[in-house]
């Protein structure tokens, strides 16, 4: 048997991995400047995640939910402190998808209503409803596609039009596009978005599986608007690798048996991981060390990258060139072996490194692109 080829795939092959830094089969160090697709928060192989890991896994790895697992109470405490969202709930899954799939099904539990506003360029997962929310629609099965999604600009007049049509259940939106190339909706449009989801009795979900968990610097990128989406979806750097996710729930929104179910989410292997993820940026201060080092990151690039723009906050970052950024990004890997990212829209360099970058490696990364943006101008 084979694997089936879905992905195209660089020639690496990564053995080894500590901070921001991996090794290869050959013994070649690589500097982590994409985290695996923002998964990596508080760096490869952190000291406190692996002791945390093992600990557990020594006592008992899993077990289904249809016992008492105090640990996922541990962590809903954890997160609801962390976050500033103590009075919301959590339901445990497993990727990014499965949590913006749960939260546009719970949406729809809740108003009795079926069509989901969603932006252009927005990317929310690879299952069913999640998949038809996204903007790309060559991965857009046929099955997906009658879910009744409504795409838009960022246009308040385009969504109050929409809601005016009393048939919709949910508002999904990224606080920061990641893979549509770093776009980041103003402040004042999503509180605008907020204001209208509460007059048509349409929830508001933020899809903070690449922007939440302190990559913009704050808990989540929402609340840079001062907004309280009645839905959150986290995935990706909530376990550093370790796959999980989850949606926080607000307060007005009631559980009930059976409402919503998974086997391995929760799991106590999963919770242990994001438990770690949370003491790390707690104790490093990481939501400051993304501030300042996002600041920095962002100051250089402005002043030196010779860009159209600099998109995002913290450490979401995107360098928007006029002409397709490939040879730069293939050059950094097989040149200067660093990991970068790309976008949709090609001309955009995708940047997600560790929370815990040090300067020094900021520095290194800096260099490289400056070195390469000289060349190619």
């Amino acid at each position: 048997m084979d694997l089936f080829n879905v992905y195209p795939l660089v020639n690496i092959t990564p053995v080894r991995a500590l901070g921001a830094k991996l090794w290869d089969d050959q013994g070649q160090e690589y500097l982590d400047f994409y985290g695996g697709h923002a998964v990596i928060s508080i760096g490869h192989s952190h000291p406190h995640y692996v002791q945390r890991l093992i600990a557990q896994l020594q006592n008992i790895g899993f077990y289904s939910n249809s016992v008492q697992i105090p640990i996922q109470r541990e962590l809903a405490e954890k997160l609801g402190r962390v976050s500033g969202y103590p009075d919301y709930s959590l339901f445990l899954c497993n990727s990014g998808a499965e949590a913006n799939e749960n939260a546009l099904k719970l949406a729809s539990f809740h108003t009795g209503k079926k069509r989901v506003i969603a932006f252009r360029g927005a990317f929310h997962g690879r299952t069913s409803g999640a998949v038809a929310a996204t903007d790309i629609p060559k991965i857009v099965a046929p099955f997906n596609a009658d879910h009744a999604i409504s795409f838009v600009e960022y246009d308040l007049k385009a969504v109050a039009e929409i809601l005016r049509g009393g048939d919709v259940c949910a508002v999904i939106i990224e606080p920061i596009q990641g893979v549509g190339g770093i776009i980041r909706p103003s402040d004042d449009f999503l509180q605008g978005l907020s204001l209208l989801c509460g007059a048509h009795n349409a929830l508001l979900i933020a899809d903070e599986v690449q922007s939440g968990y302190g990559r913009s610097g704050k808990f989540f990128a929402h609340r840079h608007a001062g907004i309280r989406p009645d839905i959150i979806a986290v995935a990706k750097g909530m376990g550093n690798g370790f796959p999980i996710g989850g949606i926080l729930i607000a307060p007005t929104l009631e559980a009930s048996y059976g409402l919503l179910g998974t086997t391995f989410g929760g799991n106590h292997l999963a919770c242990a991981a994001a438990l770690a993820v949370l003491e790390v940026i707690e104790d490093e201060c990481l939501l400051v060390h993304v501030t300042e080092m996002g600041d920095y990151l962002r100051q250089e690039l402005e002043a030196h990258a010779g860009a159209v723009e600099i998109r995002g906050r913290g450490l979401m970052v995107g360098i928007k060139y006029d002409f397709p950024i490939k040879e730069i990004r293939d050059k950094l890997l097989t040149e200067h072996h660093i990991f970068v990212g790309n976008a949709s829209d090609p001309t955009v360099l995708r940047l997600l490194p560790p929370l815990n970058i040090t300067k020094a490696e900021v520095d290194r990364f800096l260099v490289a692109l400056y070195e390469l943006v000289s060349v190619t101008a």
